[in-house]
């Protein structure tokens, strides 16, 4: 097998992801997962499509990403994970389609308009 390649994207963060057979290491951004994601929440969510397909120490997985959050960069990396894992066997996709982990979360911050304060908050308007 050789590296599968794959994209990921959640709000304004893009994730490329380098998967190949190894031994379950994963680094972002030349970081250990561990330190670039310090809250077991995140980690969780960057492992969520090898843990479900049961491929939790068999792939070694780069990841560059960047834009947004830490929140978005983990989700973004999520999907392009889950993109690749389909990639290495097609019967993953049966595992992880149910989930929602191959779907793309097309929300995205609502622009600020003008004579406004925010997207949809308004100036305080005064009587006086």
């Amino acid at each position: 097998m050789e590296v599968i390649h794959k994209i990921g994207r959640r709000k304004t963060a893009v994730a490329r992801v380098y998967v190949a057979k190894g031994k379950g290491n994963i680094t972002v951004n030349k970081k250990d997962m561990a330190e670039y994601f310090p809250t077991a929440t995140l980690q969780y969510k960057v492992n969520q499509p090898l843990n479900m397909t049961n491929n939790d120490g068999n792939f070694d997985i780069t990841v560059n990403v960047y834009g947004g959050g830490i929140t978005g960069q983990a989700e973004a990396i999520r999907l392009a994970i889950s993109r690749a894992l389909c990639d290495v066997d097609a019967e993953n996709r049966a595992i992880l389609k149910p989930e929602g982990l191959l779907t793309r979360d097309p929300r995205m911050v609502e622009r600020k308009k003008f004579g406004q304060k925010k997207a949809r908050k308004k100036f305080q308007f005064s009587k006086r």
